[in-house]
């Protein structure tokens, strides 16, 4: 379950986006009053449905016509309210287990096109929600322009330990691009979910797999040098000599620190490479 959003505001994620693994996610927008995200996660979570959870909250709220909040719990269930005085073009449009707002937008296609570029859009949750907001800028998006940009993913299956349950969390506080930025760290935050699973792997003696997963890695995000180091390390582990060398020496080209934390890696029990293959391959 997720919650994306793009806008001409200072960063827009740390009032916008909320959700909870296990419980759901809210979108409160438009004259933001920030309590609908955490009392809606609450009332979601003790029982209740999107439906009775944004009626109730609705009505305590004075400036309901102003406002305009989503809310999707694990069901699919979705809630939606886009108050008569938010500044146009405000709408929403409501499909299978997903809903599309905005509101001070270029033209009044701008939620419809959301709900027909997120219905169509393939691949992870993330890559939806992004095509979902590019179908929005490509109507005219904010008629304001843009500033800021975040998305927000957790699992839809609860757990134990809160830590777990956030997938993706990625703000963009104020760029003249933010969907351009945010496009960008989606990239590298899946380059480092697959660092993060061959070291898993690696952990538990599976090197193959192991590897190809630092490939992939490396390969999603080429800027990242460190990303290339890692998986040299995994060769090496894996005693694949020959291979590690050409990366290595790509990686001291782009910073020669890097030199210092192979060499520190055998006393942090993280390289079990022979110390002589270790001195040569850190010789000018």
């Amino acid at each position: 379950m997720g919650v994306a959003v793009q806008s001409h505001w200072f960063s827009v994620g740390s009032v916008v986006t909320w959700a909870e693994a296990g419980v759901g996610a809210v979108a409160t927008q438009s004259f933001v009053e920030a309590s609908y995200g955490p009392l809606g996660l609450a009332l979601m979570k003790s029982g209740k449905s999107p439906r009775l959870t944004l009626k109730s909250l609705l009505l305590r709220d004075k400036n309901r016509e102003a406002r305009q909040v989503a809310m999707i719990n694990t069901k699919g269930e979705t809630a939606v309210h886009t108050g008569s005085r938010c500044i146009p073009e405000a709408g929403h449009s409501v499909g299978d287990g997903f809903s599309a707002q905005a509101n001070l937008m270029s033209s009044d296609r701008v939620w419809g096109a959301m709900a027909s570029r997120f219905k169509a859009a393939r691949g992870t949750l993330a890559r939806r929600l992004m095509a979902a907001l590019e179908g929005a800028e490509e109507e005219g998006g904010d008629v304001r322009g843009k500033q800021s940009a975040a998305m927000l993913i957790v699992k839809r299956k609860g757990t134990s330990a809160p830590w777990e349950g956030k997938m993706l969390e990625l703000r963009v506080e104020d760029h003249p691009e933010p969907l351009k930025e945010l496009e960008r760290l989606i990239r590298i935050h899946e380059a480092y979910a697959e660092a993060n699973l061959a070291d898993d792997l690696a952990s538990r003696g599976r090197m193959t797999q192991a590897m190809r997963r630092y490939s992939l890695a490396a390969k999603l995000a080429p800027e990242i040098e460190e990303l290339k180091f890692w998986q040299a390390v995994g060769m090496l582990n894996h005693g694949d000599i020959e291979e590690a060398k050409p990366l290595l020496s790509e990686v001291f080209r782009a910073r020669k620190e890097w030199r210092r934390v192979l060499f520190q890696l055998p006393n942090s029990g993280l390289l079990k490479t022979p110390k002589g293959i270790i001195e040569s391959l850190l010789s000018p």
